[in-house]
This record gives C-alpha cells, structure tokens and sequence, in this order.
C-alpha cells in the first residue's frame, strides 16, 4: 500500500479529507462537536474520544463523547476547572502537539474523575494501560484554546506510533478550525435570531433600509409595528421606499437625512416627517436612522426606528393654539396679535411690502349686555367674530384684543385696498344677529393705519388705527367712548 514519508497511508490521509470537509460541513455546532469524536473513532484509530470544550467561565465540560454506554453515561455533562488540566498537562510528554501522560504519573483527583476501561493490566511498557492519558489541544486559527479531545483504547492495544500520533496531531488542527467557526456561527446565528425576535416583536416601529444605488431608501425589512403605523400590510411595504410613503413637503428632510448617513458624515440622524397613508391621511414619526457601515466604511444599509409622535405633535399644536387663541371666538389673541403686528412693521421695513391695520369696535354692543346679559353678549361676539373673518383675506391676521375690539393685519395692501376692506367688515357686522330667539343689530367702528417704509414702531400704529376708529364712530357714542383706549 502507498505510504507518504511521514508513514501515513495514502487511503487513510483520503479518509481523513473526507473527515475533515464533513466536520466543516455540519450545520450546528453540536453535530460538528458529534462529529469530532465520532471521526476519531472512525479514522484515527482509537475506540474511544470525549471532547471537553472550553466554556466562557474557563471550566472545561464533556459536551460529547463516542464510546461504550458506560464512558458516555459517566462523563457527559462532567465539568472541569481549568486548574485541573494545568495539573495533567504540567507531568505530561510532549507528542508534538499532543499530551500524553503515562498510567503512573496521572494525579489522583484526576484518577478520581476519570473513566477507567476495564483493560487487563499488563507490565509491557508499550501496551495501552487502563489508565494512561492522550490528549489532542483544540485550537482556533488565532491559537485559542477551544477545547481538549481526549482519546482512549487505540485499537491494537498498543501505545499510539509516530504515523498514529500524527494522524492524530493532523485531525485535531482540523477539528480545532472546524468548532472555533461553527462556535462563531452560532454566536452570529443566535445573534442574528435575537435580533429578529427584537425586530419583530418589538413594540415601535423598525426596518431595515439600503442607502445607496437605485434602490436608496427602499424597505428591505419591516416589523409588524411599523406596519400598523403604516396602515399598510407588509407585502406592500415590501415594494415601496422610504420617500414613497412620506409627505411631498417632508422628503427634502429625509434626503438631507439619508445623504448624511451615506457621506460618512453622521451615523445617527432623527428627523420627524409626516407619513402618509393609504387613506391619505397624515401620520407624524419620529425616525432614528443609525447607519450600518462594511469595513471599508462605505453605508450599505440603515436601521430605521420608528415611533408614532401624531398625538404627542398634535398635544404641542393644541398648547400653542391655546397660547395664541381668545378662548371666546377662536381668533387669535392679544399676544399673537402683537407678533402679527410686529412681523408687518418689519416686513413694510425691510422689503418695501405695504400693509395696514384696521383696529375694529362694537357700536351698542353695551346694550346688548345690558339688556340680554353677558352670556348672550359672548355669543354676539362669536358670531362678529365669523363675520370678521369670512369679510376678510385668508391672509389676513384677524384677532380680539378683548371686551369688544377686534384688530386686522393685512399685509400686501394700499390705503385703497385697506378702506374696500374695512368696508365689508362694516357691511358684513350691520346684519342682525339673532340671539335666543330676539334680533339685535351691532354697528362697527373702523380706523385704518396704513404701513410703509418709514413705519418703525408697532405699538404708535396701533394707537393711530385706534384713534382712527374713535374718528369713524357715529355721534353721540364716540364722546361718550372716547379715550377708554384698546380694552385689557
């Protein structure tokens, strides 16, 4: 039979490459720690094999062995600290790679846990004694101990000879690569799996996004929650981008986001956009986009988080509301008009734009008051308020500064435009109003300050439009009112 110069027959270096691609092959860890022990058996000549696989905590256990029923029930599940093969290996021979110590140097508390064969005793210094000791170092390509193989009852009954000691020192190099990668595939494959279950189950939205090419911002992954956000089932989500379900006047934001994840120039971006769905309803979210970079730096791909902020949103648009809104009518308030006032002065400043405020008053609203009570006073002051509105421009800022005195800001209008204005907020006041069951009829009071260039200050604008409108009240209520100023 072909031999090579080590000693190793050609059949049995075949057998072994067969061995070895089956031990890559396996696709669980466990089957190929199985398969370790089970090829020494089958190939590398001996009748029996445990392997003790190094554990996170330094302790060595028995994870599987091939072998008598009695060696397997006895050792399997067994732990070892590392102090204990520190003792072994200290008083064994070196075999190359291998660590052989003989039946009368093995320590006693390692003579206390072994497994003994029942093998006659014999004073033959090259027989296999029952208690002699070889084992074969697992090591990962780094050099890291990630296990011990410990072999027992060569066949022949003989201590292992060079081309044996070989084939083994050959196997356990093997099966040393082949259980440190299959110990990282899992790792990666139980990694992998928790971040699924994360994924899906978690309670916000999630997805996955690639980032760049043809297919930038396009859902590669989705979680049921983002889904739910969505209102759309998975299979469509599936087939659209990012940009697609977002609304027209947000995704200038999400390209600004996406381009700074893709550049290298942030890996973390979190704009809040609007989300439309099928119904075209709107949707605010909040996203967190974390970039996932390959080693040569370049994104491939992001993971989007996703939380619906719609009510959160809305809550923050209803205190602002209310910050600037009178309660009463719903225009907007003293403060807010004050800021609209401002804003005009300024514009009419520093680009020339034309305006005008007209300060408004309710003529004989007193007797309302006076003679059907507060409560249907207020409600003539909603329905003046509508009024005031639809007469005016929907650019127009109409708001109540209290009592019964109302101001407009309109921008983009000359001292014409203002007078046609305050017109129809005259005409559109006059009609009656009825309030439980009776008519009553209020008239308006209007006075006009016209905005230009050399206007530098709100507050005298104000104070010209309200003693402008004191000018327009009809006599004998304008003297009787006179001088009260803009209500508190």
């Amino acid at each position: 039979m072909a031999r090579t110069d080590d000693g190793l027959d050609v059949a049995t270096l075949r057998r072994l490459h067969e061995l070895t691609a089956r031990i890559n092959g396996c696709p669980t860890l466990a089957e190929t720690l199985q398969a370790v022990v089970d090829g020494v058996v089958e190939v590398v000549g001996f009748d029996a094999a445990v392997l003790n696989r190094r554990m996170p905590d330094g302790e060595f256990e028995v994870v599987t062995a091939a072998g008598s029923a009695q060696m397997c029930a006895q050792l399997l599940g067994s732990r070892y600290p590392a102090d204990t093969w520190q003792a072994d290996l200290a008083v064994a021979e070196h075999w190359g790679t291998l660590r052989f110590i003989p039946a009368d140097r093995v320590p006693e508390r390692t003579v206390d846990i072994m497994w003994i064969p029942d093998i006659e005793p014999t004073d033959d210094p090259d027989k296999w004694h029952a208690n002699d000791l070889l084992y074969a170092p697992l090591c990962s390509p780094s050099g890291d101990l990630v296990g011990m193989l410990s072999v027992d009852l060569p066949r022949g009954g003989r201590r292992p000879g060079p081309a044996q000691r070989d084939l083994l020192q050959m196997f356990a190099a093997q099966a040393g690569t082949a259980v440190d990668n299959a110990r990282l595939t899992e790792q990666l494959r139980s990694s992998e799996e928790a971040f699924r279950l994360a994924f899906e189950s978690a309670g916000t939205g999630m997805a996955v996004l690639t980032l760049s090419g043809t297919t930038a911002t396009r859902f590669s992954q989705v979680n049921p929650a983002l889904c739910r956000i969505l209102g759309r089932t998975p299979a469509d989500v599936a087939s659209t981008r990012l940009l697609d379900v977002t609304h027209a006047d947000d995704r200038g934001t999400v390209l600004r986001a996406v381009e700074a994840l893709s550049s290298g120039s942030h890996d973390v971006q979190r704009p809040e956009v609007r989300w439309l769905r099928p119904q075209g309803t709107e949707v605010w979210v909040a996203l967190t986009l974390s970039a996932v970079r390959p080693d040569d730096g370049t994104p491939v791909h992001a993971v989007c988080q996703v939380d619906d902020v719609t009510r959160r949103r809305a809550a923050a648009d209803e205190l602002r509301r209310r910050a600037s809104q009178d309660p009463l009518t719903g225009l907007l308030n003293r403060h807010a008009m004050h800021e609209q006032l401002v804003a005009a002065v300024e514009d009419a400043q520093l680009n020339g734009r034309p305006g005008a405020v007209l300060f408004c008053d309710l003529d004989g609203f007193k007797r309302v008051n006076d003679e059907y009570g507060h409560a249907a006073g207020d409600r003539v002051l909603a329905v003046i308020a509508r009024r005031l509105c639809e007469a005016s421009r929907a650019q127009d800022a109409v708001g109540r500064l209290g009592g019964d005195e109302f101001v407009i800001v309109a921008r983009g209008v000359e001292a014409a435009q203002a007078e046609l204005l305050a017109s129809r907020l005259r005409v559109a006041v006059d009609n009656p109003v009825t309030v439980d069951g009776s008519t009553v009829q209020v008239g308006l009071s209007v006075g006009v300050a016209i905005l230009s260039r050399d206007t530098v200050d709100a507050a005298a604008v104000l104070r010209a439009a309200d003693e402008a409108m004191y000018r327009d009240k009809p006599d004998p209520e304008a003297s009787s009112a006179r001088g009260a100023g803009p209500a508190a």
